[in-house]
């Protein structure tokens, strides 16, 4: 594998893709495949204290503008500290999260305009993206109702937004998947963890064998 392998895990909240990552990593631990898990926001030290200040429950004020530069800046860090160094080793980087979630949240359901979220998110990586990225498919009030029913999982600041808003932001991601149709592999997220983990997995191997 030349020059590494950069796979994203995208998805509207609660939709299980962090899950079936931590999966899909162990499957590589067992199998001896060189990689990193990653997330965002956050992913390194510097990354992680701007993720503090965007999913802190108590800053209702962060305009939409801030909140996005500050999704770009985490993201830059990450890219730099992180990621690259990773892919310059050959390793796979599994990453849950990252351009995309910018250009749905922000660029479409913010109302912020995806062209811009998108100039500023490739200034941020210097215009690399992902090798493959991985859509969990799920409606928006099915996972709205898991991170409900879930007592471990973290509930953040862009959890707390309403029904109408996780729509807007599903809605984005169809827009997202139009724009990279090549890039994107769309998984059914309502199946059984196993059978999600099963999908994932077969589309990750078939990429890297391919």
């Amino acid at each position: 594998m030349k020059n590494g392998f950069f796979i994203t895990f995208e998805g509207p909240d609660g939709s299980g893709k962090s899950t079936t990552l931590e999966k899909v990593a162990t499957y590589f631990k067992e199998n001896n495949i060189d990689y990193i898990k990653t997330r965002e926001p956050g992913g390194s030290n510097i990354a992680q204290q701007i993720r503090n200040i965007l999913l802190d429950e108590n800053n209702k004020d962060i305009s939409p503008t801030t909140e996005a530069l500050l999704f770009a800046a985490s993201r830059a860090q990450h890219f730099d500290e992180v990621i690259i160094p990773a892919l310059s080793q050959n390793k796979v980087v599994l990453c849950d999260r990252f351009i995309d979630s910018s250009l749905a949240y922000q660029g479409y359901a913010r109302n912020l305009g995806m062209k811009e979220i998108l100039s500023i998110n490739n200034f941020a990586i210097n215009d690399k993206l992902p090798d493959l990225t991985i859509f969990f498919d799920l409606e928006p009030n099915l996972g709205l109702e898991r991170i409900q029913a879930s007592g471990q999982r973290e509930v953040n600041r862009l959890d707390l937004e309403g029904l109408k808003f996780h729509e807007k932001v599903y809605q984005g991601y169809q827009e997202v998947i139009k724009m990279y149709p090549d890039r994107f592999k769309v998984i059914d997220a309502s199946q059984s963890i196993e059978d999600v983990c099963h999908d994932v997995l077969s589309i990750i191997k078939e990429k890297l064998n391919g």
